[in-house]
C-alpha cells in the first residue's frame, strides 16, 4: 500500500491538466453551446419575473406543499396547464468567474485526492501502470461524471448534454489516470 501523502504531486498535476482541458472544452471549442436553449422572449419574460425580486436558490414551479396537495385535481389542472419549470435563479449581476474558477480547481482536488486514496488502498506494494489507470481512472469517472446523469432522470435535463459533460468526464478521468500511473511512487 503506497502511504497518501507521497501522491499530491499526481493529484496537484492531475487537476492542474483537468482544469486546463476542461477550459480548452468549454472555452474553444464549441462542444457545450447547445447545452442551454434561449428561452422565447427572454426580455419580456425577464420583465415580468424581475418585480418578484426571487432570491438565488433552486425553484420546482408548481411546487405541491405535500402529499395530500400533489393529489388534489387543482394541483393537477397546474401541473397540465404549465409551464413545469425546474430552475436555479442566480444572484443578479456578473458572473464571478475567478470564484467559479477557484471552486471548480479545488473540486478537482477533491476527487483526484479520492482516486488517489482508492488508488493507494486498492494495490499492493509496487503496482503497475494497468492497475493504479484501472482503479484511479474508474474513481475519478465515477466523481466527474456518473452522478450528473440523476439530473437528466429526475429533471429532465437534456440526455445530450448530459451525454457531452459524461465525455468530459471520461476525459478528465483519462488525464487523471495516465498523470497517476506516471507519478506513481514506484
Amino acid at each position: 500500500m503506497t502511504v497518501l501523502h507521497v501522491l499530491w504531486l499526481p493529484i496537484l498535476l492531475s487537476s492542474v491538466f483537468t482544469f486546463v482541458a476542461s477550459s480548452i472544452i468549454h472555452m474553444a471549442l464549441p462542444w457545450h453551446k447547445s447545452d442551454y436553449k434561449k428561452l422565447p422572449e427572454q426580455d419580456k419574460v425577464m420583465d415580468v419575473l424581475r418585480p418578484f425580486a426571487i432570491p438565488p436558490g433552486d425553484y420546482f414551479v408548481p411546487l405541491a406543499s405535500g402529499m395530500a396537495e400533489m393529489r388534489t385535481p387543482e394541483f393537477a389542472e397546474r401541473l397540465d396547464k404549465g409551464p413545469v419549470i425546474v430552475m436555479t435563479v442566480m444572484p443578479n449581476g456578473r458572473f464571478d468567474m475567478k470564484r467559479n474558477l477557484g471552486l471548480w480547481f479545488l473540486y478537482l482536488v477533491v476527487v483526484n485526492y479520492f482516486a488517489a486514496y482508492v488508488a493507494c488502498h486498492a494495490l499492493p506494494g509496487s503496482p503497475g501502470s494497468h492497475g493504479i489507470i484501472r482503479f484511479a481512472g474508474v474513481t475519478a469517472f465515477l466523481g466527474y461524471a456518473v452522478a450528473l446523469w440523476q439530473m437528466s432522470i429526475w429533471y429532465r435535463r437534456s440526455c445530450l448534454a448530459t451525454f457531452k459533460t459524461t465525455v468530459d468526464g471520461l476525459i478528465y478521468a483519462g488525464l487523471t489516470a495516465v498523470t497517476f500511473a506516471w507519478l506513481w511512487p514506484r
